[in-house]
């Protein structure tokens, strides 16, 4: 198994539910309101809020929370915040990408350097791992969409490049430049997406025991805690059975 989604969903079963809940609204609010303010606060004219509102809409985050959040975009003390991207090595040598949304640049930097030393890791300089990931686009359907050959069939129509059923859904990677164009053939074909945006993919998997899997779990975990941070990619792999332990 590789990717980190598999050790998020384990943090997701094993955490406080609601507090998770609380803390991934804040963080779609956030990328509602500067998508909302780097652009027209309407969803039909802005393609950046357009896909903001729908993945908020994807993990049920009321329509009151949405509204509030493109308001907030036009208000006079509307807060600035900067995308940021921060780069970096866990445990095991694997390669992480952080991606955060912030209003205090000094803070964000002096907590994830933090974290990264704390896991045994260490903060790079930017571009010290991304060249060995792609930027692509991922758009992502529930199982109920259909079968897995219905959907691969549904994806190369729609000029994707390549796709991933298993027992969590369906994930379709198309090129980054793509990702309008190809979302939109597959609403016709399949209805509305789950999830469209972009994303870091590896290029290539680093394999990690049990022991590093953990500290990078724990590493993740505490990554996605902070609530500066929108997304955190690695290159990890583990074996099924270090992910069962893990699972227990």
């Amino acid at each position: 198994m590789a990717g980190h989604s598999q050790f998020k969903n384990i943090m997701h079963r094993k955490g406080r539910q609601d507090a998770i809940r609380s803390k991934m609204f804040s963080k779609l609010a956030r990328e509602i309101t500067v998508a909302a303010k780097n652009g027209l606060p309407d969803p039909t004219m802005n393609a950046a809020l357009r896909l903001a509102v729908q993945n908020a809409k994807a993990q049920s985050m009321p329509k009151d929370n949405i509204d509030r959040a493109i308001k907030k975009a036009s208000g006079a003390d509307a807060e600035t915040y900067d995308a940021v991207r921060y780069e970096g090595y866990g445990p095991g040598g694997t390669a992480v990408i952080v991606e955060a949304l912030t209003d205090n640049r000094n803070r964000t930097a002096s907590n994830v350097r933090s974290t990264f030393t704390k896991a045994g890791g260490a903060l790079g300089e930017t571009g010290s791992v991304s060249f060995s990931f792609d930027r692509v686009g991922e758009i992502t359907y529930k199982l109920s969409a259909g079968s897995a050959d219905k959907v691969m069939e549904a994806a190369i129509e729609a000029g994707a490049e390549d796709v991933i059923s298993d027992e969590d859904g369906h994930s379709i990677i198309c090129g980054f430049e793509d990702i309008g164009e190809v979302s939109k053939a597959l609403e016709a074909s399949l209805g509305e997406a789950e999830t469209v945006k972009a994303i870091w993919k590896a290029q290539n998997t680093v394999p990690v025991d049990e022991e590093r899997a953990l500290s990078l779990m724990k590493l993740i975990d505490t990554l996605e805690d902070d609530d500066d941070v929108q997304n955190v990619y690695t290159n990890f792999e583990v074996s099924d059975e270090v992910m069962a332990k893990l699972s227990a």
